[in-house]
Parts: C-alpha cells; structure tokens; sequence
C-alpha cells in the first residue's frame, strides 16, 4: 500500500470507530466453523517476534463438555480440565467471535487460557483497542474465574441482539484469561472464606507478589505464570485491564506500594499516580454498576470500609511486586484490582448471585478503554512511528505507539498536552481536548531530525525503551542495598503476611 493510501484508510477507520450506540442495530452473522488454516496463527501485535499458537480445532468430546448456548454454562466451579473443555467448545461454536491461545504454562503445566471475544479475534483492529481481564492469581480466590467464564458466554450469545454488545465487540478486542494460578485452585477447597490454602502458586510463591515493583527492587525469583504475563503484554498494548480477586468487596487503584519501605505496613497512607483520577474514574465506573459494593459495606465487623467502594491500594495495605502498578508503570496500561466476593471460594450455589452483582459493572469497565484520546503517529509520507514514545504533560507515567503508529490512554474531560518523542525525530507537543461523549482522534505527525552531516533519518530506533519515571526509593536506600533487611522488615513481612490471608 501506497503511504498517501495508508493515510487515507487510517482516517477512514476512525471515522467509523466509535459509532452513535442509538444508531447501532442488531446484525445477525454465521457462526460456522471456519476452514481456514491462516486463522490459527496469532500475531502478537507491537514488539519484535514471536506467535500465540490458537486451540480453536481440538475440541474435546466428554459427557461435561459445554454446549455454548444462552444459559448453558452452569453455576459451578469447573476445574482445569473442564473449565479447556468449555473454552474449546465455545471457540467452535462462535469461531467469528473467539479465538484460544495459551500464554504459557503453569509450574505444574497447565495452560494459561486466554479467551479473545471480538468481531476480529485473530487479528488486531487498526485504531481499535485491547482490554483484558485476569482471574485466579490467587488459587483460592475462585468466584473471579467463573465471572469471566459467565462473561465469555454473556459476549457471545449477546452479540447478534444486543446493540451495545455489537458495538463493544465490533471496536475493542476482549482477552480474558479466566485463571493465572490453575495449580493453586487445584489445591484450594470450596466453601473456604478465609486462609491461604491454594493462594500461592505450586512453588509457595504469590504470584501478586512476584513482579518488578517501582518503589523498591523484588528480589522474589520469578515464577513462569508471571513470566507469561509479562511475555503477553509487552507484546500486545493493552489500554484497559481488570484482576479479579476474593476476600473484600472493594475496588483498589494503583499505586499499590509506597516509597516508606520499612514502615509501610503500619502508615496506610494514599501513594497517589499521576493519572488518579482517572483510576478513581475507572473504579468508581465498577463499583456503582455493582450491585452492592458502592454502599461500602464492611465484610466483617473487623474489616475496613471502603467510601463508595473503591480504596487507593497503598491506603489499604501496601505490597511490593503486585500486578497492577506494574501494567501501569512499565507498559502504560490502566489496571484495577476488582475485589469480587467477601468470602474467597464460597459454595457454587452462591454464584449466580456474584454473576447477577457483577454483570453490568465488568461490561460498562471494558467500555472505559474508548474514553479519552486515540489517534496515530506518523511521519511526513504518512508511514507509522513504531514504539515513539509519548506521555501527557504534567502526568510522568508514559506510554508507547504500536507498531501501526497507533496509540490509546484515558482521561477525562479537560484541556491537555501530549509530548512525542521519537529516534530520528523531532520532538512535538500537541494541545488537545477531551470532551464527555466521545474520544479525541489525535494524528500527528513527526518531522524528522537533521543529523551533523546534514542528512535526515525516518527510522525509529529497534529497541527504543518505555518512557518511565526513574524508580523513586526512600530518602538515604540504593537499590538492591539491602536497607530494607533485619528484625523491623521481619515484623513489617509478618504483618503482611497475616494481612494477605485475611484480605485479598
């Protein structure tokens, strides 16, 4: 394609993207089985390399085997085995909206499921964005896993009568991995509340607790689930992500650590990001489409309560090496904790309750990803600027373009300023607004530096990094300098210890 034509469809894309939902009607579409070999090779999206092999063909043949019609996916836990069994079936009945791959494998060698539901499951949408929910990082905690399997089968059986499922389908791509920690469920036991049994992964390690952390280095050896995660998403550029968790009825926002690394345990104060409110935004979007959290009700007499159900997630508890600072500090992408049930693995009779509370709220969250500004970077004969490096002015956490140029992040109304930077060119800011009802597109283009020789070079560089600010470590601590050690972090690691079984 022609550069002029590139441009030219870009912009043509967005004129369609986000579509008046009043205007949306429903569209039937077949759903047969597709023949195409080309279909079960997955491109990994933006970054160098590498393919998710999909699943869509061996569908297994067992007397539990799910049959994906509306209603059919029963309110019971379903173990590894069965919860592959429904996957499979549902990627053959609705091969146009599915499509399952595996990130990796566990400790123990189960796969790590990933489930996209979209209107382009095998290929990226250009202009349109990737949200995902994660499930199960702690085993025990079980009601988030069958709420994504209940989800999956809401989107697809939804998408040919309901106008605002189309849409949401039509314009985003939905990953959902039901379970991160399958081999800690394995070990977990219905009908726990409380404890941590089947919470860490098969090698005593919690996985919520095993990334790299911005506030003070993670010694903790990584585990292969997290090595899977961090895999997929430096590979796919996600917008929007949702951790399901048990044990409370809240939901936490970044940051979940804090620079006072010895006493952090006892201050439980805020550690605000830079994007707070539109992580206040977000969370607030969850809990008042939940059917009771907003109320902030405690879960025990002893427990804390949350105003109106969302809580910074240092204000809480702090942690070292949790999930969702790292999504937002190292890969730009907005990540919550969703604290879905009070008791951690309560009977299967009670999960069509959780279903009923949470429905609305996980589908009005993933909607939040066409909120704020999108457009692409591009240079002056109209070719994408891979991995150019972006961040609104006055907000330190960056992110970056895909390798189509395109790029996505959140805000709310208001006046901005996004500055661009990008190897081989030269640096541009750009003032825009955001408005209540619909996305900014934002195109912008990048001229491209003079060298000392007096040439010119278009190329980004191959490699160039994330944008992030340095890591912050408390007043008069190196980096790995071991100041965090002896008797007060021993009392500072218990107190967590003990608080992590209670809550989440």
């Amino acid at each position: 394609m022609q550069p002029a034509g590139l441009a030219v469809l870009l912009m043509a894309v967005w004129c369609h993207a986000v579509p008046a939902i009043a205007d949306v009607q429903p569209e039937q579409r077949n759903f047969e089985p597709s023949t195409d070999p080309a279909l079960f090779a997955f491109d990994r999206g933006a970054g160098d390399g590498g393919l998710y092999t999909f699943d869509n063909l061996s569908v297994a043949q067992d007397p539990r085997a799910y049959r994906p019609d509306v209603g059919a996916l029963d309110f019971v836990y379903h173990n590894h085995e069965e919860m592959t069994r429904y996957l499979r079936a549902t990627t053959a009945r609705y091969p146009n909206l599915t499509a399952l791959y595996s990130i990796g494998k566990s400790a123990q060698g189960r796969d790590l499921w990933v489930l996209v539901v979209s209107a382009s499951p095998y290929e990226h949408m250009l202009g349109k964005p990737d949200v995902k929910y994660i499930g199960n990082i702690h085993g025990n905690e079980a009601v988030g896993r069958e709420l994504l399997l209940h989800l999956i089968q809401y989107l697809v059986s939804s998408y040919g009568s309901d106008p605002y499922i189309k849409w949401l389908l039509d314009n985003t791509r939905i990953h959902i991995l039901p379970s991160l920690n399958p081999d800690g469920y394995a070990a977990s036991k219905e009908g726990t509340c409380d404890g941590g049994q089947g919470r860490y992964n098969s090698r005593g390690f919690d996985l919520n607790r095993n990334f790299p952390d911005y506030f003070k280095q993670n010694n903790k050896r990584s585990q292969p689930e997290t090595e899977a995660v961090k895999d997929w998403i430096s590979k796919i550029q996600f917008v929007l992500s949702g951790s399901l968790h048990g044990g409370a009825l809240v939901v936490s926002y970044p940051y979940d650590n804090t620079p006072n690394a010895i006493f952090h345990s006892y201050l439980s104060q805020p550690s605000l990001t830079p994007d707070d409110d539109v992580f206040k935004h977000l969370s607030l979007i969850y809990a008042n489409n939940h059917g009771k959290m907003s109320r902030g009700v405690a879960c025990k007499t002893a427990s804390p309560s949350f105003e109106n159900g969302i809580t910074n997630g240092a204000a809480w508890y702090p942690l070292t090496g949790g999930m969702q600072d790292f999504n937002y500090v190292w890969h730009g992408c907005m990540e919550v904790t969703l604290e879905v049930s009070c008791c951690k693995f309560p009977p299967a009779y009670e999960l069509r309750k959780y279903w009923d509370d949470n429905q609305m709220s996980m589908i009005k969250f993933l909607a939040e990803a066409h909120r704020g500004v999108q457009g692409f970077i591009m240079d002056p004969t109209g070719n994408p600027v891979e991995r150019a490096q972006l961040k609104i002015k006055g907000r330190d956490i960056g992110f970056t373009t895909t390798k189509y140029g395109e790029f996505w992040r959140i805000l709310l109304p208001g006046v901005y300023k996004l500055e661009v930077y990008a190897d081989g060119f030269v640096p541009k800011d750009v003032d825009f607004m955001i408005v209540e009802q619909h996305p900014t597109l934002l195109n912008v283009t990048l001229q491209p530096a003079k060298r000392n020789d007096g040439s010119q070079h278009y190329r980004p560089a191959a490699a160039s990094t994330q944008y992030r600010p340095q890591q912050q470590l408390p007043p008069g601590s190196a980096q790995g300098s071991g100041s965090d050690e002896g008797i007060l972090s021993t009392l500072s690691s218990g107190f967590n210890s003990l608080v992590n079984n209670i809550f989440g």
